[in-house]
């Protein structure tokens, strides 16, 4: 759904706009009384949640909204390089990449000096994200995230649809029953309102509940988790608006600073001709509420005016606009275990998305992070729950993602006060001489973060501490797998290697070959073969069901540095027999490209080669040498259970 040249557009944008009408899904079946796991509100967080665990149709899963349907205008818009990795694991990048805005440049303007009375275009330049992934920063309206997300779930093996017009209105978790794998704790009330709107009570049992639920948070609060942080009196006005104006840079990402009248951030929409405008407003006295201050619509239009002069400013039409003041809180604990928990214990229940962190929007991070949360958890709830991974496994989710949203709470306070130039902390000291090109600078050195392509993952049973990282410096333990071309051996493709990994809850190791041919039975590449393939210590064979896949748990991957290697010299392993019929994969080996090689990208050490083991939600988890086979077996160790 897009604002396109005539207005709101809802439903799929392939089909042609006079045919197309936006319809609810029906309401399938009521609330059931056991799941394995009750997921609470349908915002991203909720709904990426959803879509990662709908994969497996052995998890029973129940997610339920207290609105009567899905969303149709959604209030975030921008969606990081980050977030559409993400989004090509669950097969829904390319249609976010056709119809999203693209953000290439960012223009600064700021007092003209001759005319203190007008704006002036100091500095326009590449958004500095170009280069950090494969994709790039784009706008999209969050509805149609939502729409990508429900039907890959509607789509899935599960055939997941979200319960709308149910709200939990009660939460009880049994303690005693947390150490027993095969209890259902979590003791759920939701309230229901029925065609003929009369309102029914249910119960329902889970072995897990993840509040998705925003920032008034049921399950927060039910669970008793603090939220930690408070408001900066800074506040904002948002508008979402059809322009007639002269400016010329309406279409490029804005920073504009007046001399007397404030500031203005622009972010081009999707579709063409929507823009939204954070236009800043006056700061609140100590313990004063925006909602106190009755801003009407007009009033934030005219102040637009004002910053925007000398160029004309005429809105057509506004389909959506808000005030707000600039509060960064977040949760004591992202699980129902205390801070301090003992050894041994795991968590039933979680928070994610804006029920465990807030912050301002203009980072344009609140979606993204929320999506980034429940991929961080999805993986770990489902493999747990099919008996694949040791229940400690939960409680890296708190330990890792609370890290990050501290980062970010941090990172908004910091970019607030730039953009409004009255820093309360100190941490930052602007004058409004320099106040653009410290927004400049300060929005380079942080863009990796801001990108989601920096976010790193500090050590635990499931990130290794980097002993190896110099074999290959260009993968980064801790961080997303930052994805490079190769060519596919069997039929000569070029693809992105980083494209393998999809949301299905499986590990991957990448072997990247050392100088010797593999094929040569004293190489150290064919030991590590026999290793992989047949030792009773290797993590393929030792994790895997005798009635499974080969790469079910574990999908290895080789690249090598011989273009003239023959896939028919190769062993089984490499292409090995799949499914009822045993045909055989051959998707499994590439090598590197001579003008774009891999090996030069991601710095790996083409002497030695090493082995990359990347974690479900496609973070590196640690770097090994090809020949040190008693390392791999002791990662695995450490999280997965022989099933």
């Amino acid at each position: 759904m897009q604002y396109h040249l005539n207005g709101f557009v809802p439903g799929n944008l392939q089909q042609p706009e006079s045919i197309r009408n936006k319809k609810f899904p029906p309401k399938l079946g009521g609330i059931p009384s056991e799941v394995d796991v009750l997921i609470v509100g349908c915002g991203p967080a909720g709904l990426s949640l959803a879509r990662q665990l709908a994969v497996f149709p052995e998890i029973k899963t129940c997610i339920i909204d207290a609105k009567s349907g899905p969303m149709l205008f959604g209030q975030a818009d921008g969606v990081s390089c980050r977030t559409i990795e993400i989004m090509e694991a669950y097969n829904s990048s390319e249609l976010i990449l056709k119809e999203s805005y693209w953000l290439n440049q960012i223009a600064f303007w700021d007092t003209d000096k001759k005319s203190p009375q007008n704006i002036k275009c100091t500095q326009k330049i590449p958004d500095p994200r170009i280069g950090l992934s494969e994709f790039p920063h784009v706008v999209l309206n969050q509805a149609r995230i939502h729409d990508l997300l429900l039907e890959g779930m509607a789509n899935s093996a599960s055939q997941l649809h979200p319960k709308y017009s149910c709200q939990l209105i009660d939460l009880k978790i049994d303690n005693d029953k947390s150490d027993d794998m095969n209890s259902f704790p979590v003791l759920a009330t939701i309230q229901c309102i029925c065609e003929n709107n009369k309102e029914t009570n249910k119960d329902l049992k889970a072995r897990y509940i993840v509040g998705c639920d925003g920032a008034r948070s049921t399950v927060r609060e039910k669970l008793g988790i603090p939220l930690e942080g408070d408001s900066s009196n800074k506040s904002w006005g948002v508008i979402d608006a059809l322009v007639v104006t002269d400016f010329p840079d309406i279409r490029v990402k804005s920073f504009i600073k007046s001399e007397n009248e404030g500031s203005i951030l622009i972010i081009p929409r999707e579709g063409g001709y929507l823009v939204r405008f954070y236009i800043e407003l006056e700061q609140l006295e100590k313990n004063e509420r925006i909602s106190q201050k009755n801003i009407k619509l007009e009033e934030l239009i005219d102040s637009a005016k004002k910053i925007f002069h000398p160029y004309n400013f005429d809105v057509k039409e506004v389909p959506w606009w808000s005030v707000y003041e600039i509060g960064q809180r977040i949760s004591e604990s992202f699980d129902n275990l205390p801070v301090k928990r003992e050894k041994g214990a795991h968590p039933r229940a979680f928070i994610a998305g804006d029920a465990c962190h807030t912050h301002s929007p203009k980072a344009g991070q609140g979606m993204n992070v929320s999506i980034h949360d429940a991929f961080n958890l999805g993986w770990k709830l489902s493999s747990v729950i099919l008996g694949n991974c040791h229940p400690n496994l939960l409680n890296t989710y708190n330990y890792e993602r609370r890290a990050i949203a501290q980062d970010l709470i941090n990172l908004d306070k910091d970019f607030s006060d730039l953009v409004s130039g009255k820093s309360e902390s100190g941490a930052i000291s602007v004058t409004e001489k320099d106040k653009t090109n410290s927004i400049k600078e300060y929005f380079a050195k942080q863009t990796g973060f801001i990108a989601g392509t920096s976010i790193e993952y500090k050590s635990s049973i499931i990130t290794s501490e980097g002993k190896y990282q110099d074999l290959a410096h260009g993968f980064i333990i801790g961080q997303r797998f930052h994805s490079a071309k190769v060519i596919r051996l069997s039929d000569g493709r070029e693809l992105h290697l980083g494209h393998i990994n999809k949301a299905d809850g499986r590990w991957r190791l990448f072997v990247f070959g050392d100088l010797n041919n593999p094929v040569t039975k004293s190489s150290e590449m064919f030991k590590l073969i026999k290793f992989l393939s047949s030792s009773k210590d290797s993590p393929v064979t030792k994790y895997t069901d005798e009635n499974s896949d080969i790469d079910s748990k574990i999908d290895v991957n080789f690249i090598f540095q011989n273009q003239n290697i023959l896939i028919e010299q190769l062993p089984e392993f490499l292409w090995p027999p799949k499914g009822k019929y045993s045909l055989r994969d051959y998707e499994k080996v590439f090598v590197s490209i001579p003008d774009r090689n891999i090996f030069e990208l991601r710095k790996i050490n083409r002497q030695c080669g090493c082995i990359v083991i990347v974690r479900p939600d496609q973070h590196i988890a640690n770097i090994i040498p090809i020949t040190a086979h008693n390392e791999i077996s002791n990662f695995f160790s450490n999280f997965m259970i022989c099933t």
